[in-house]
C-alpha cells in the first residue's frame, strides 16, 4: 500500500508532468507565433511584399490553420475518448508541430509561401495537441484544484516560453558569440531550438500522466467508428446543456480577441513604425509578467469563482485595446505588454477550469474538442478581420479597435451563464 505521503508525491509528479507540456509547447507560441515568425516573415521571407499584403497573408494563413482545427477538433476528441487515446493523439500532433517548426530552419529568403505552409501545419499540430492536453486536466486535479492546477500549467508555460525566448533573443542580438553568421541565421536556429525544446518536455506528460480506461474498443477502426457515433450523440447532448452552450458561445467571442492580440501584436507594432527590437522586448515582458499573474488568477478563481476572474480580464483587455488604438510611443507598447501579461494566462486558465465544471466527466476529450473548435473558429475571424480592415482602410489602428467588439459581446453572453445549473445539467448526462 502507498503511504499518504507517497500518494501525494505521486500526484504532485503527475501535476508537474502535465503542466510541463505547457512549458514545452509555449516555446512555439512565444518564439514562433507571437515573436519571430511574424517579424521574420515581413523582413526576410516576404521582404518584397508591401505591408498591407504581408499582413493579409499572415492573417489568412492563421485563419486557414484555425479552420482546419475547427473541422478536426470535435471528431478527434470523440475518437480519443472512445479509444482511450488522448495521450496517443497528443504525441502525434505534438510531433507534427515539432517537425514542421524545425523545417522552418530550411526555408530560404523570399520563400514566403513555403514558410506560411510549414507555419500553418505547425499551428495545426500545436492546436490539436492542446485538445488532448486540456482533456487530461481532470486526470491530475480534483474539482477543488481545477483553477489552481490549470493556472500552474499556464504559469509554467509563460516561464518556460519566456526563458527560451530570452535566450533566442540573445542569439539574435549577438550571433557571433554563438558562432552564427548573422541575426537571420540566429532566428532560423531559434526555430530549430523550439522544435527540440517542444519534443523534450513533451516526454513527462506521456510517461507519468494517467488516462482513464477506454469507453470503447482499443482498435483504431473501431475507435473511429465509435467516435463518429459518439460525436452525433454529443451534438444531441449539447442541446440539453444550455449553460455549457452559453459559455461556449461567450468563449468563442472573447478568446478570439485574446488569440488575435497574441498573433497580431508584433505585426501591429511594426505597422505603427516601432523598432523590431523594442517589440521583442515587449514580448519578453509579457512572458515574465504572465508567470506569476497566471498563478494569481488561479487563486482569484478559487476565492471568487472563475467567471468573476474572466470578467476582470475582459475589462482589462478593453482598456488595452483603447490604449493601443491611440498610442504612438514605444514605451506605451511596453506598458501594454505588462497589462497583457497580467491577464493573458489568467483568462485562458480560468476559462479552461470553468469549462471542466460544465461538462460530463466521462468524456473530457470529446467536449474539449468542441471547446478548442470554437476557440479556433473564433481565431479564423479575428486575424482575418484585422487583415481585411487594414487592407481596406490602410489604418492598423482601426483594425486593432475592431477587436473590442468581440470582448464586449463575449462578456454579455458570459453574464448569462449559471454555473450551478450548468453543473447539474452535466452530471445528469454522465453515463
Amino acid at each position: 500500500m502507498l503511504s499518504m505521503d507517497s500518494k501525494n508525491h505521486w500526484r504532485s509528479r503527475q501535476v508537474l508532468s502535465w503542466a510541463l507540456y505547457d512549458w514545452a509547447n509555449s516555446a512555439f507560441a512565444t518564439t514562433v507565433m507571437a515573436g519571430f515568425f511574424p517579424l521574420f516573415f515581413k523582413q526576410y521571407w516576404a521582404a518584397d511584399l508591401d505591408t498591407g499584403n504581408s499582413t493579409f497573408l499572415l492573417g489568412s494563413f492563421n485563419a486557414f490553420a484555425s479552420l482546419v482545427v475547427v473541422l478536426l477538433a470535435p471528431l478527434l476528441g470523440a475518437i480519443a475518448d472512445r479509444g482511450n487515446a488522448r495521450k496517443r493523439f497528443l504525441r502525434y500532433f505534438a510531433m507534427m508541430g515539432v517537425v514542421m517548426t524545425g523545417a522552418l530552419y530550411l526555408v530560404a529568403a523570399g520563400g514566403w509561401m513555403m514558410a506560411l505552409m510549414l507555419y500553418a501545419m505547425a499551428v495545426i499540430g500545436f492546436s490539436c495537441s492542446n485538445i488532448f492536453y486540456d482533456a487530461l486536466l481532470p486526470e491530475v486535479a480534483r474539482e477543488s484544484e481545477l483553477d489552481l492546477v490549470s493556472s500552474i500549467g499556464f504559469g509554467l508555460g509563460y516561464l518556460g516560453g519566456g526563458i527560451l525566448f530570452a535566450f533566442n533573443v540573445w542569439m539574435t542580438l549577438d550571433p557571433a558569440f554563438f558562432g552564427l553568421a548573422d541575426a537571420a541565421e540566429a532566428v532560423k536556429s531559434s526555430f530549430l531550438m523550439v522544435a527540440i525544446w517542444w519534443a523534450l518536455f513533451t516526454i513527462p506528460v506521456l510517461l507519468f500522466v494517467p488516462e482513464s480506461p477506454a469507453t470503447g474498443g482499443s482498435g483504431w477502426l473501431e475507435s473511429v467508428r465509435a467516435g463518429v457515433g459518439q460525436l452525433r450523440a454529443t451534438f444531441s447532448k449539447l442541446k440539453l446543456l444550455r449553460q455549457t452552450g452559453l459559455f461556449l458561445a461567450a468563449y468563442w467571442l472573447y478568446i478570439d480577441g485574446v488569440d488575435t492580440i497574441i498573433r497580431m501584436a508584433v505585426d501591429y507594432g511594426l505597422s505603427l513604425g516601432f523598432d523590431s527590437n523594442g517589440l521583442i522586448v515587449a514580448l519578453l515582458i509579457t512572458q515574465f509578467v504572465g508567470f506569476p499573474a497566471a498563478i494569481l488568477f488561479g487563486k482569484l478563481g478559487e476565492r471568487f469563482g472563475p467567471r468573476q476572474g474572466i470578467f476582470v480580464a475582459i475589462g482589462i483587455y478593453l482598456v488595452i485595446i483603447l490604449w493601443a488604438y491611440q498610442m504612438d510611443q514605444v514605451w506605451e507598447f511596453y506598458l501594454l505588454a505588462v497589462a497583457v501579461g497580467l491577464v493573458q494566462g489568467g483568462i485562458q486558465a480560468l476559462s479552461r477550469s470553468f469549462y471542466v465544471r460544465l461538462i460530463p466527466r466521462d468524456k473530457p476529450a470529446e467536449f474539449f474538442g468542441f471547446y478548442n473548435m470554437l476557440g479556433k473558429f473564433a481565431a479564423v475571424l479575428g486575424p482575418l478581420m484585422m487583415g481585411m480592415v487594414s487592407l481596406l482602410t490602410g489604418s492598423p489602428r482601426l483594425s486593432m479597435l475592431s477587436v473590442a467588439v468581440l470582448f464586449v459581446a463575449g462578456a454579455l453572453l458570459l453574464k448569462q451563464v449559471d454555473e450551478v445549473a450548468g453543473r447539474a445539467q452535466a452530471r445528469l448526462l454522465e453515463e
